[in-house]
């Protein structure tokens, strides 16, 4: 067998486990998570000049984001929602452009928006259990 393969099998179950045990909180941490490993990626993508692989990388960081802008309870009407729905907007848009452009300091720009949103949500503390 070969032993990457064996690897990315063993990550991927470990990942599905985390997954189907985690709280709505933790799953929205681990898509940010998610979507800037995938921008550092790109990023890394780019300085080899791997251009297909960046494309791939980029589009799987704007679906994450747009995972998170699906999750945003857009009836709610609070003005921070509808902020934070034209933030994730803005960075789709410009992972775009990054794509468009092989440009790293635009993956820095998103990354930046999507680390600070994280660590605001990060300092959230997860609800407790429900009794």
């Amino acid at each position: 067998m070969n032993p990457m393969l064996a690897l990315r099998q063993y990550q991927k179950v470990g990942a599905q486990a985390q997954v189907s045990e985690a709280s709505p909180h933790r799953l929205v941490q681990m898509l940010m998570e998610g979507g800037l490993d995938r921008i550092a990626q790109a990023k890394g993508a780019m300085e080899r000049n791997d251009i297909p692989g960046k494309g791939v990388l980029i589009s799987k960081a704007i679906g994450i984001i747009g995972g998170l802008r699906e999750g945003l309870d857009l009836e709610n009407k609070a003005d921070e929602v509808g902020q934070l729905d034209n933030l994730y907007a803005y960075m789709m848009k410009r992972l775009v452009d990054a794509n468009i452009q092989t440009d790293p300091k635009i993956l820095d720009e998103v990354a930046g928006l999507l680390r600070t949103v994280k660590e605001g949500w990060d300092a959230i503390a997860a609800p407790g259990p429900q009794f």
